[in-house]
């Protein structure tokens, strides 16, 4: 195999084993960068230098290891490892521009917290990947860079917000990288690449030392294409920070421990009807790709029935308000909202909109609802939805002249994964099943989502489980 080919456990323990240095590995990233990387617009910033002197620091660490015989020495569990980080996350001395010519230059001050644990870890960051304005839309238009197409088809958007993320992994450009959900930003590329994307449960990753949870529907995770990689950088990013607003419950194991889990029989319920939207056209090939799943869990022994649709639409719209808010928060100067794109000026207009009454009730109505969907879903342990209503579209699908009829196309193509966003419990995409639409190949994510806080654990021993018994390509060269 060559090195891009390999999965991020895989090529931590080639290093480790001196087959190969990280210095090599990073020319060998920065040439995929500089090819199917740039073929899928993946990168809004690339940082070469940055990226070596992390690589010697590795390759140091990596020596010392080796002279003392393999014990414990300095350095974390991915010495080497190439991860970019989403334009969405700052990186000291590194520009941090969101997607929007509103902050065209603008310099980082200081890392995340997440990019201090990637740090840690020993991986290399090789640049900042694309992302849409503020990580609003499904789909990744940036205002400063080319936008992020799946490498299925280059026509095809490679979903949004972490659009950028999911393409560098899926055309083999890193073999991870870091990315957010707010509504299904890491779900939905992960779908539309054909790789794998977990959204963690609300508290598992903290937005700390600098940030703030909020209402608590965004959360920073990674996208992988196997679930072994998934859950092992689970395991680096899920770490309290003092004064976090809120905490996961503690899981049992390691994430990446819980993949050779056994599972015993699971209630799953099947769900197709839409949650944000009254109806929707599904595609067939995303209702096969659900129908795949099934038969793989019943198989497997786990009880498999029909969900009932446990929100309706105009419950749903109590997301709104907090949507719009939360694009209204982003603090710009007065003279910054005319270079601002049509959808993020219409959504900071409406949340601007919002009184604080109405604020603290769209706070509440979203509590009410998880409430309301724990209590109709308390028959099943998970459930199992295609993750998109349809492939990854052309953007001229999405991306739209008139902003609310934007908002409204990515509501249909997107009708569940803000669901768990509200809800905080976790929901993981798999890359299930491939169809030929248009005469292309292009892949079919279905979603498994906890119907309560704190079930990564049993997702990841499902999911890798799945991997095993049907598994997907792993790379889709551009």
């Amino acid at each position: 195999m060559q090195l891009h080919e390999l999965s991020a456990l895989d090529l931590a323990a080639t290093l480790r084993r001196g087959e190969v240095s990280a210095k090599e590995v990073l020319e060998h990233t920065l040439e995929r960068v500089r090819t199917a990387g740039a073929a899928v617009g993946a990168f809004a910033h690339v940082t070469p230098e940055l990226a070596a002197t992390q690589a010697a620091d590795a390759d140091s660490a990596l020596a010392r290891r080796r002279r003392d015989g393999g014990r414990r020495a300095p350095g974390g569990e991915f010495l080497g490892v190439p991860v970019p980080i989403k334009d969405l996350n700052m990186v000291a001395g590194v520009p941090f521009e969101a997607g929007s010519a509103a902050l065209r230059g603008f310099i980082a001050p200081q890392d995340d917290g997440v990019v201090t644990l990637l740090r840690e870890a020993g991986t290399v960051m090789v640049g900042k990947t694309s992302t849409p304005e503020f990580g609003l839309p499904c789909y990744t238009e940036p205002a400063t860079g080319v936008p992020a197409r799946t490498p299925w088809d280059l026509g095809r958007t490679a979903g949004g917000s972490s659009g950028g993320a999911a393409a560098a992994v899926a055309a083999g450009v890193v073999p991870a990288a870091q990315g957010s959900d707010g509504g299904g930003s890491i779900r939905i590329p992960a779908a539309c690449c054909g790789v794998v994307g977990m959204k963690p449960s609300r508290g598992r990753v903290s937005p700390g030392p600098f940030g703030v949870d909020g209402i608590g529907l965004a959360t920073n995770g990674v996208i992988t294409r196997t679930v072994r990689d998934s859950a092992a950088f689970l395991d680096v990013l899920a770490k309290s920070w003092p004064g976090d607003t809120y905490a996961a419950p503690a899981p049992s194991s390691s994430f990446l421990a819980a993949c050779e889990r056994h599972v015993a029989p699971l209630r799953i319920g099947v769900l197709t009807e839409p949650l944000n939207v009254a109806a929707t056209d599904v595609h067939p090939a995303a209702l096969a790709a659900v129908n795949r799943a099934a038969r793989l869990l019943a198989s497997m022994g786990h009880h498999v029935g029909a969900a009932a649709r446990a929100v309706s639409a105009e419950e749903w719209m109590a997301f709104m308000p907090l949507w719009g808010v939360m694009a209204a928060h982003v603090p710009l100067p007065p003279e910054a909202e005319a270079v601002l794109k049509p959808l993020t000026q219409w959504l900071r207009k409406l949340g601007a909109g919002v009184s604080g009454v109405q604020y603290a009730a769209a706070h509440s109505a979203m509590q009410l609802l998880a409430r309301q969907i724990a209590t109709r879903w308390a028959d099943f342990d998970l459930i199992l939805t295609p993750t998109l209503a349809q492939p990854p579209l052309p953007p001229a699908e999405l991306e739209l002249a008139d902003p609310a009829a934007d908002f409204e196309a990515q509501k249909h193509f997107t009708p569940w994964t803000s669901v768990w966003n509200m809800t905080g419990a976790p929901a993981i995409s798999l890359p299930l099943h491939r169809a030929v639409v248009d005469g292309v190949e292009l892949p079919f994510g279905v979603m498994l989502g906890g119907v309560r806080v704190g079930q990564e654990g049993v997702l990841y021993a499902l999911s890798a489980a799945l991997e095993a018994a049907d598994p997907w390509p792993l790379i889709r060269e551009p």
